[in-house]
């Protein structure tokens, strides 16, 4: 009856191979921008904290070996960790206020920060500054480890306050303009900590001292950016309004970055020596190790050829050379090292040309490689020390999927605990001798199941999602595919057929693609599109490909695009669409290419590089990559510099005039990413060279993504210009 209970509360079928029920209904255009369902929802369900069951929807809990389901046991299960409240900092009506927050408020690295989560502080909060924002507003807000000390950041500079007294240390006093301090400017945050991550300062583990990036803005060149729709046009503003920030474009120079460490107990500030470094380094990464005893940095040359963890000493500020990662290509910023109980760490680096883990001690003494292959590792999920075993992410069974592995630390007994081409999210038991695995594919519906933590042999399934609102339409198949390129190398791509497919037909062909350095676009999984399935009972064959620069294989892959974005690339794409059109039915005068942000770049690469390109819908392309900021392309292209000939043969801007096709261009008029400078430059030489086949949209009020309120009509727009092939 238990077993019979727990199949009725997850409301799933019973695991059979995949039958699709093929409906009739046609999608119209309206349709793409409705909530429809291509598959039934899989109910949520977790690990229980006692580790031995799992925590069903209505709080029952089953016991995945048995089968057996418990409302009793589910009141012994315990509450959420996370709805336990904790301490953290918040800024309100310009004060900082120490409050307590369910779930920790948005804890991070180092510290605690509650970034607007409550629209005020409780009555038991504790204000720690009563001077408002009339001096500047503070921002970056968190809580130090022991929560003695908070940090915050007023007009670039770092600021210190005791949370029992609230004593408060002003760092650093010259910020401004030019000098950030625990900030970070643009191009730091974009391309090395993450998009909208401007945090710069580092508290250790003991809470005692914080690690602070100092970035002199200087003789970064700025760039204006233009509001051409203010608030309040035409009734109250009438003139432009202009946005002024340092934007370093390539070749030109970056912020200076200086390292330091404050000691609140000293009130001292001590500088990190980065001499033995070049003086335009990039600081790629700040950790403390687990003690709070070293500060540790990984250093960066400006064009990213090499990266080196160095130990700093907090006291002196000495730093000691610890590993050094080299390529022929660029060295991705790598990740934290992973601390074991015997002070020794876990490392990744892709020095094969693939990712895989590393074991050190201590100051930087190999012991010895964890894993080992033509596959990568993509991250670690787990480490269990007493077993001396690891899980992880990895690609040895493809790269287009999601697989959770098993390998002791001395590389023996490596095993797929997530059988089954596809995707899996996986949630290991807290002894991780059983995992939840969520998998699918593209022929595989949403399946849930249990497997051996050990073996990956499965245990139990759950059960599996129903095809949704899928029956009551016309449905067009994810196909795996396989494509040879030109020299032989073997592309990862997915191939959906128009409706009514038939031996011999002819069918447009659309291909939306990124085609960015490791950014794949095809991924195998029950993942479908409305707007796809709209194209297919168009009449549309819908191509997508992951080039080899995208393939997610690894670096020796990836850096096939060294020095010549989009060359490569473009070969792979050229070589899919003449797979499909001779293998699918695909009309080779009538394919489009798509894609935003790199993939502008790329379609616009395509039109004025190719003539097998009927139409391209380029999005806010970088159409000369001496256009964009230093960190990303200096990166992938060095400098112009140093390589004008590989800028100059990527460069759509140069080669206008060999435009086939047409051409489409959309760009937001405030993105202060990819400027419109690249569009205007574009158009120009269009323009000079007399070239007629192109148009373009812009969107006031948009940045890098389109404001709200224009991507319906953005979205048609390119809709009105793709279905022309169809005529």
């Amino acid at each position: 009856m238990n077993k019979l209970l727990v199949l009725s509360i997850l409301s799933l079928a019973a695991t059979a191979p995949l039958a699709l029920a093929q409906g009739t209904g046609r999608l119209t255009y309206a349709d793409t921008s409705k909530p429809i369902q291509w598959q039934g929802r899989l109910p949520s369900m977790s690990w229980a904290p006692d580790g031995v069951h799992l925590r069903l929807e209505g709080g029952r809990l089953l016991d995945p070996r048995s089968g057996e389901s418990s409302a009793a046991a589910a009141a012994a299960g315990g509450d959420d960790d996370d709805a336990t409240p904790r301490k953290g900092v918040l800024v309100h009506e310009g004060d900082l206020w120490l409050d307590e927050v369910a779930g920790g408020g948005g804890r991070g690295r180092g510290g605690r920060g509650m970034r607007g989560q409550q629209s005020g502080p409780s009555k038991a909060a504790v204000k720690l500054t009563t001077d408002g924002a009339g001096i500047g507003e503070k921002e970056l807000a968190q809580l130090a480890p022991g929560e003695r000390f908070a940090s915050f950041v007023r007009g670039n500079d770092l600021y210190v306050v005791a949370t029992a007294d609230q004593a408060l240390w002003r760092v650093t006093s010259d910020g401004g303009d030019e000098r950030f301090h625990g900030k970070l400017d643009w191009v730091y945050q974009e391309e090395v900590y993450g998009r909208g991550d401007f945090r710069a300062h580092w508290w250790s583990p003991d809470g005692q001292r914080c690690a602070f990036l100092s970035l002199d803005e200087a003789p970064v060149r700025e760039f204006t950016i233009v509001d051409h729709v203010p608030d309040g046009f035409l009734e109250r503003e009438r003139s432009v309004v202009t946005e002024v920030a340092n934007y370093p474009k390539v070749g030109d120079p970056n912020p200076f970055a200086r390292l330091s460490i404050a000691d609140c107990a000293s009130k001292q500030v001590v500088a990190v020596d980065l001499s033995m470094f070049p003086k335009d380094l990039l600081v790629m990464r700040v950790d403390w190790t687990p003690d709070g005893s070293t500060l540790l940095a990984t250093i960066s040359d400006r064009i990213q050829t090499w990266a080196e963890l160095g130990a700093i000493d907090p006291a002196t500020g000495k730093l000691t050379r610890w590993i050094r990662e080299d390529s022929s290509t660029w060295v991705n910023r790598p990740e934290s090292p992973i601390w074991l109980a015997d002070g020794s760490f876990l490392w990744l680096s892709e020095r094969t040309g693939y990712q895989h883990v590393y074991h050190y001690a201590k100051g930087g003494k190999l012991l010895g490689a964890v894993t080992s292959g033509e596959w990568q590792v993509r991250n670690i999920v787990r480490v269990d020390e007493a077993g001396k075993v690891l899980w992880f992410e990895g690609t040895k069974d493809g790269a287009t999927g999601r697989h959770l592995y098993r390998v002791g630390f001395d590389g023996s007994g490596l095993v797929c605990v997530t059988p089954g081409v596809g995707t899996h999210s996986f949630e290991l038991d807290p002894a991780g001798a059983l995992v939840l695995d969520r998998w699918s594919a593209m022929d595989q519906r949403p399946i849930a199941r249990v497997t051996d933590g050990e073996t990956g042999e499965v245990v139990r399934v759950l059960g599996e999602a129903d095809e949704g609102d899928g029956p009551k339409h016309a449905f067009s198949p994810r196909q795996r595919v396989t494509i040879p390129a030109r020299d032989g190398y073997e592309l990862d791509a997915c191939v959906m057929l128009p409706i009514g497919w038939q031996e011999g037909g002819k069918y447009p062909v659309f291909l939306p693609t990124y085609s960015g350095p490791d950014a794949p676009t095809v991924r195998d999984s029950w993942s479908h599109s409305t707007y796809h399935q709209f194209l297919c009972q168009q009449g549309f064959v819908v191509l997508q490909v992951n080039v080899r620069s995208a393939s997610g294989r690894g670096q020796k892959h990836t850096g096939t695009c060294y020095k010549q974005l989009g060359v490569q690339e473009l070969e792979d794409l050229e070589d899919a669409v003449d797979h499909v059109c001779g293998k699918f039915g695909g009309d080779p005068t009538r394919v489009a290419i798509s894609g935003w942000s790199f993939g502008g770049f790329i379609t616009a690469y395509a039109l004025t590089h190719s003539d097998k390109f009927a139409l391209g819908l380029a999005g806010a392309g970088v159409h000369d990559w001496r256009l964009y900021d230093t960190i990303y392309t200096e990166r992938y292209m060095r400098t112009p510099q140093e390589n004008g000939k590989g800028y100059d043969e990527t460069s759509v801007i140069k080669a206008a005039k060999n435009l086939h096709g047409h051409l489409v261009l959309l760009h937001g008029t405030m993105d202060d990413n990819v400027h419109m400078q690249n569009t205007m430059q574009l158009i120009w030489e269009l323009q000079k060279a007399g070239v007629q086949d192109f148009e373009l949209m812009v969107y006031p009020r948009s940045r890098h993504g389109l404001a709200r309120e224009v991507g319906a009509h953005s979205r048609e727009f390119q809709w009105i210009r793709l279905q022309k092939l169809l005529d």
